[in-house]
Order: structure tokens, then sequence, then C-alpha cells
């Protein structure tokens, strides 16, 4: 518990009250990431073959964007997944969130191969129902990854934010209704 505070304090935390409700989550109208107070800027759930996979919230400084402002925007966003199957695994994680670079570069991995895998790494472990991902970008430090409010890595680089980003607001997202909801459309 001490240590939750302490990664809520220093990277990731619900800022007020749940501004939505979306398969019985509660998605938070705002983050405060590291230093950074980011808005919801939209909220929906990514669905497989009839399967509720995961609530997905995307933050920003302000609403509005098109998925491309985005994508090349060098300031504080996040995305926060809260896991709402028991049917993924850390297997299925990694090979789905494989999938989604390559979509989200039109196969173009080879420049940022690094930064995947260490990103990658993050989903071996345990993957649980009810487990919540922050995915934070800050501009110079990268994209910090924290499962349950603990911090579990920072990938760095532009390049690979746009991509990561990419996954789920790219031309050829993982999910092009998700990509609406997430765009508030």
């Amino acid at each position: 518990m001490f240590k939750k505070i302490i990664a809520c304090g220093a990277m990731v935390c619900a800022m007020s009250a749940s501004a939505m409700q979306i398969a019985d989550v509660e998605i938070p109208d705002q983050l405060k990431a590291s230093g950074s107070d980011l808005v919801l800027n939209g909220a929906g759930i990514r669905d497989k073959m009839f399967l509720d996979l995961y609530v997905a919230g995307l933050y920003l400084q302000s609403k509005g964007l098109t998925a491309d402002q985005v994508l090349n925007a060098d300031q504080p966003m996040a995305l926060r997944l809260h896991i709402i199957s028991g049917l993924i695994t850390a297997e299925k994680m990694v090979n789905a969130t494989n999938e989604g670079f390559e979509l989200s570069t039109g196969g173009n991995t080879a420049a940022i191969k690094p930064e995947i895998e260490k990103f990658i790494n993050v989903f071996r472990e345990e993957i649980k129902e009810g487990d919540i991902f922050d995915l934070v970008y800050v501009p110079g430090e990268g994209v910090t990854v924290t499962k349950n409010g603990v911090k579990k890595d920072t990938v760095k680089g532009v390049e690979f934010k746009k991509a990561m980003f990419g996954i789920w607001l790219s031309d050829n997202p993982v999910h092009d209704g998700l990509k609406a909801e997430l765009l508030g459309s």
C-alpha cells in the first residue's frame, strides 16, 4: 500500500471524481502525470470476438486534438488500460502488443525494436482481471509504464511514443471503434 502511495505521488494520480463509468470501471476525468494535469479526452472498450478485454482512457493537456495531433505532439499524455477480462494473459498481451506495433508502424519497427522489446517486457509478468496499466509520456523522459500504481519501466524516445500511442490512434489502429471513442468522436 505504501509503495502505491509513493508511486502515485511520483507518477499518476486520479485527481477528481469519475467522469464516466464503462463496464463497471470508473474513469477519472483528470490525471496528474509527473507534474502535468491531464484531462480525459475519451474512453472506450477494447473488444475482440464479442469479448470485452479492457477499458482504455486517453488523457491529454487539452481536449479535441485529432489523432495526428496527438501522435505528433511532444507534450505530456497518458493512456490508462483497465483489464476487465480474466482471459487476458501475459502471453496474449505480449502478442497483441507486438501486433499493435506492427499495425501502428506499417511493419516498420526496426528503428525502435529495442524500445519495443523493453516496453513489452512489462507485460511478461502475470496479468489478471482488475490490473491497471498507465502508459505516461513525458517529453525528455519517455513513456513510463506503471502497473497498479507501481512503476515498471521507462522507454525513451519520441518515435517510440508515436508508435506506442499509434497502436490505438494510427491510421491502422487495433480497433477503429476504440480509436473513435478515445478521440471523443
